[in-house]
């Protein structure tokens, strides 16, 4: 309703086109925009992972059922994988990443902590201008 209301055309439009996307693929969900340090999570880290030859999958699989990893994306260059993960504090990091290893198939990770957020996570200055 409040799409419509500020696109100033009737519901069932925005309705009916938000479907089309959908099932284009185009637009994937509509979930909260959650502020982690509201919630208890003041650490943003981001996780370089070197695996070792075949073990992608279940790493993965690994990584997945952790909450506090919220992205793992393969990757080129040194590492396999980059995981954002958060953490209530820094003292909460270690144990976290103890768990990312619990695993087995990493050799080796290399961690940066955010300190603070610049651009926030966006898509629509791409999206609005055409890209």
């Amino acid at each position: 309703m409040e799409l419509a209301r500020q696109l100033q055309v009737a519901r069932g439009t925005v309705q009916a086109r938000l479907e089309k996307l959908q099932q284009r693929g185009v637009v994937t969900g509509f979930g909260p925009d959650v502020d982690l340090r509201a919630i208890g999570y003041d650490v943003v880290a981001f996780v370089t992972l070197e695996i070792a030859q075949g073990a992608l999958e279940s790493v993965v699989a690994h990584l997945a059922t952790i909450p506090e990893v919220l992205e793992v994306h393969t990757t080129t260059g040194p590492g396999d994988l980059l995981c954002r993960v958060v953490a209530p504090t820094n003292a909460d990091l270690q144990p976290l990443i103890g768990r990312m290893l619990a695993s087995g198939g990493i050799e080796r990770t290399t961690t940066q902590i955010a300190l603070t957020e610049q651009i926030p996570y966006r898509v629509l200055p791409l999206v609005a201008g055409g890209g």
